[in-house]
């Protein structure tokens, strides 16, 4: 079997497991997110880290994605001003509640946390801190991770916790430690990263399953339509009128 079909079977596979072992969590996030937008909430979603940090913008302004989606966008955890500050800034304490003091939340309010792995500061003090303000905080994590990392690694959090113990409800990517999945001959790392991949899954179903929930109550969905098809400005203007001035970076 050629490294190709390897990856795609792989890929595949870890999805598969992800659907399986998802089905309660997906149900009792999508019910949380169905009663916020029902009462006309923000949804706000922060992906404290490098790659994480897509699993925010995957969810914003998104083609058939909730409109209601507050991303929480802060350039220190993003690699646009350097790949190893991220690392550094991740690994902060106290980082996380600076940044979420500038963006409206309120108690009540859905707080999705997408890291890959929920084991560093940013992550679980980003946890800690909507807790504490009395959000429902969903991860979307490795549930793993955190058991099998050494407690003393120096990517952990201080505390040693991970997100797994703070959310209210956690959604498991399935991410393996290193997640790269494929060995190839005469290399020694492992090839074919996994968590952007089954992280953007993960918030797939739990956005397709509100949607859902929202349709059975009789309430209209506000879902974006991309604006590069036909009639798509127009279908967006009604959203963009109703969170322009909510969302931050809208």
């Amino acid at each position: 079997m050629s490294l190709l079909a390897r990856y795609r079977e792989s890929v595949q596979a870890l999805l598969d497991d992800v659907y399986a072992a998802n089905h309660e969590a997906i149900e009792r996030a999508a019910e949380i997110l169905c009663n916020a937008i029902a009462e006309d909430r923000l949804v706000h979603v922060f992906g404290p880290g490098a790659h994480s940090y897509m699993g925010a913008e995957e969810m914003f302004y998104r083609a058939g994605g909730l409109a209601c989606i507050n991303a929480i966008l802060d350039p220190g955890v993003s690699m646009e001003h350097g790949a190893l500050r991220t690392t550094r800034i991740e690994r902060t304490p106290g980082y996380a509640a600076a940044v979420l003091a500038t963006y409206p939340l309120q108690a009540g309010d859905p707080f999705i946390i997408t890291s890959s792995y929920g084991i560093n500061a940013v992550s679980v003090e980003a946890a800690e801190y909507a807790r504490e303000k009395g959000l429902w905080v969903i991860a979307i994590t490795s549930a793993s991770f955190g058991k099998e990392l050494p407690v003393d690694h120096p990517a952990r959090h201080p505390s040693g916790k991970s997100l797994p113990e703070i959310a209210h409800v956690t959604i498991d990517n399935k991410v393996p430690v290193g997640d790269a999945l494929i060995e190839v001959e005469g290399v020694d790392e492992r090839v074919g990263p996994s968590s952007t991949l089954t992280t953007s899954f993960c918030a797939g179903l739990l956005v397709l399953r509100t949607v859902e929930l929202l349709r059975d109550r009789g309430i209209r969905p506000p879902l974006w339509r991309s604006a590069n098809s036909p009639g798509g400005e127009e279908a967006n203007r009604r959203l963009i009128e109703k969170y322009r001035g909510r969302i931050k970076h809208l």
